[in-house]
């Protein structure tokens, strides 16, 4: 999976759905059932589950929204980790409930896992793996546009987010290279570096003269310049160590 779509609103939907989901099959299919717990008490069990499954996912769609604004990418093991943090923060949630003065559940930690919780998750797995690859494809991912303004009013580029490779101080004036048809072309925009990077924060500085759009970064040439696609730039040591984490 190399995609992700970062909309909150879309995963809360999910998350909603998904709540919704358990609540009818923990209450309509029982599966732990021990032929003890009563009516109210697995409308309480249904309800609590469900409500922690909405918040849980609500809680990852804001955080890998945090860090696939920052790195650009998605793959394989951030969505891995992404689910399994989703179902720790599920576990806590549901655990405290089952052993609130609601439930007063008797299960110990390691027996509520293992009795419990796996039965749950397993369930679950399925359903959130499926619902997050659908996600992108019944609702596509839009192409960022971005927008640089210069002092004058006249002065605009807009260009996709995938397609802006750097931008580079040029004295009263910040040069912005990007891909347009396969190309790489630049356009002089009267502004400054500190103004560019304020207004978009996803850009890497990498020399007091450069920022750069880290999914175009493809290699190192030498210990002090790096290659993005199609141009070269030099890298101050005081930014070697943010480079390295790409």
């Amino acid at each position: 999976m190399k995609e992700l779509n970062p909309k909150i609103k879309h995963h809360l939907v999910v998350g909603l759905l998904i709540g919704v989901w358990l609540f009818v099959f923990a209450f309509i299919i029982k599966p732990f059932d021990d032929g003890t717990i009563n009516f109210r008490v697995w409308f309480l069990i249904s309800l609590g589950f469900s409500f922690f499954a909405f918040f849980g996912y609500g809680i990852l769609a804001l955080l890998q929204k945090i860090i696939y604004s920052k790195i650009s990418k998605w793959n394989l093991g951030l969505e891995t980790a992404s689910i399994l943090f989703f179902f720790l923060i599920y576990l806590i949630g549901i655990y405290s409930f089952y052993k609130s003065p609601i439930l007063n559940g008797g299960y110990s930690f390691v027996e509520f896992f293992s009795i419990i919780f796996i039965k749950v998750a397993l369930i679950l797995a399925p359903v959130i793996v499926l619902a997050r690859r659908y996600l992108i494809k019944l609702i596509p991912i839009k192409d960022d546009i971005l927008i640089f303004r210069g002092e004058n009013r006249l002065d605009v580029l807009k260009i996709k987010k995938t397609d802006l490779v750097c931008v580079s101080n040029a004295q009263n004036y910040v040069e912005i290279f990007y891909i347009e048809n396969g190309k790489l072309h630049s356009k002089l925009i009267r502004s400054s570096l500190k103004k560019v990077q304020d207004d978009f924060s996803f850009l890497v500085q990498i020399h007091r003269s450069h920022l750069i759009n880290p999914v175009h970064f493809k290699s190192w040439r030498n210990p002090n310049t790096i290659m993005l696609t199609q141009i070269e730039l030099p890298v101050s040591k005081n930014y070697k160590e943010i480079l390295l984490t790409l």
